[in-house]
């Protein structure tokens, strides 16, 4: 892997993982669109180091008062206040992604990344997407929610294991249909991504630098992820402050119907 590429694969990274357009899928399209060799799995979880870095900076001042809330509750054994109460549904909606990650890994690696099943995910999820944030209320804070719904969230980021579907998709999307604003389903969905985000590169970073020819590809991917996801972060918040999700529902299946023209052309 070049230089350049990993520049390239780093900002798709970053600008693609906290949109809900699926970054997984970008990934594992952009090398077999340009005809690049597929960087694999752990090359691209390990950009997620810069995406982890975008988010706890970006939400900086939220993570002291969580990694707070954290230890009075280890502290007093009690949870008394807003931010120990999100701490607690933070941990509830990790579970769902850190099973599911550990037993679908194989598939994730292989079958997921079906150039045929990215197209139809972006699809299909840019389906549901457009309609639930379409038809469903959008009046609850995140104050409201309860450990149910932090399940919920959980369980939609499964499916993010799957190329196409998109965490922040996924995990934005159920928050809609739970009737969360679409700005507080986007925060919700950016800080429960750090925890599964930060599993995931401790266990596939060492992987990656392992391999001799790719740690300046590798750091040079990371910074570009990194910034562009902040970016991203910065641009998407302002953006569902007054619009809704159907930019992102229209580029899905845009973007859905090309690789299947294409796949289609290529058999």
């Amino acid at each position: 892997m070049t230089v350049f590429q990993a520049l390239v694969l780093g900002v798709v990274q970053g600008l693609a993982e906290f949109l809900p357009i699926s970054s997984s899928a970008h990934l594992a399209l952009t090398p077999w669109l340009l005809g690049w060799p597929a960087p694999g799995l752990a090359f691209d979880t390990s950009l997620h180091l810069g995406t982890l870095i975008a988010v706890l900076w970006y939400f900086q001042e939220e993570w002291r008062r969580l990694i707070a809330s954290a230890w009075e509750i280890v502290r007093t054994r009690q949870v008394t206040t807003d931010s120990q109460r999100r701490v607690i549904l933070l941990i509830i909606a990790t579970i769902p992604g850190g099973i599911g990650g550990l037993l679908l890994e194989d598939l994730a690696e292989t079958v997921f990344r079906a150039p045929v099943i990215t197209g139809i995910a972006l699809i299909v999820l840019g389906i549901v997407l457009w309609a639930v944030d379409r038809w469903s209320r959008h009046d609850r804070a995140l104050d409201g929610m309860g450990w149910r719904d932090a399940l919920l969230f959980g369980l939609a980021q499964v499916a993010a294991l799957v190329p196409g579907v998109s965490r922040s998709g996924a995990t934005m999307t159920m928050g809609r249909a739970l009737q969360f604003t679409r700005e507080g389903a986007a925060v919700f969905s950016f800080l429960m991504s750090m925890p599964i985000t930060l599993a995931a590169v401790v266990v596939k970073l060492p992987d990656a630098v392992r391999e001799r020819d790719v740690v300046l590809p590798l750091i040079v991917g990371v910074i570009a992820s990194g910034a562009s996801g902040w970016l991203a972060i910065s641009v998407l918040l302002k953006f569902v402050a007054r619009h809704s999700f159907g930019v992102f529902a229209l580029y899905r299946l845009a973007l859905g119907a090309f690789v299947l023209s294409l796949l289609a052309m290529r058999g």
